[in-house]
């Protein structure tokens, strides 16, 4: 569970795709030590094609690089989100159970934006909700 103010959103994001992009690097260095032991464990007499290792590697790179795209992708939408939801601070607003008041913060708990109110109620910004005035 995430308390989000104002523009904080960005360093929380920043620290998550670097935890991202370092847990992707230590997978590539496992596929790389992997594929060294394999050459190193290969039966001199029948070696594997050298295009089959070039074309294994080109593969993992491809998928490597679809991890880190759909990490950016997620981080900017999450932070599309937040910057969305930022900018209900100040504001009256009504949510579907009929809880009024205006948003003092916005916390993001399992991917949904939820404002709270000045008296302490909670509203899921993902369902029926409007902005008063």
């Amino acid at each position: 569970m995430t308390t989000v103010q104002g523009v904080s959103a960005a360093t929380s994001l920043s620290t998550a795709n670097s935890t991202a992009a370092s847990s992707a690097s230590v997978d590539y260095d496992t596929f790389l030590q992997l594929l060294v032991t394999q050459m190193q464990q290969q039966d001199p007499t029948n070696p594997m094609d050298s295009t089959e290792y070039v074309a294994q590697l080109a593969t993992f790179s491809n998928v490597e690089q679809a991890i880190i795209t759909n990490d950016k992708l997620d981080s900017v939408l999450n932070a599309s989100m937040l910057a969305t939801a930022s900018n209900l601070v100040g504001r009256t607003i009504t949510g579907a159970g009929g809880q009024t008041g205006e948003v003092s913060q916005i916390r993001v708990t399992g991917g949904t934006p939820i404002a709270i109110l000045d008296s302490g109620a909670e509203v899921a910004l993902n369902g029926d909700w409007s902005i008063n005035g």
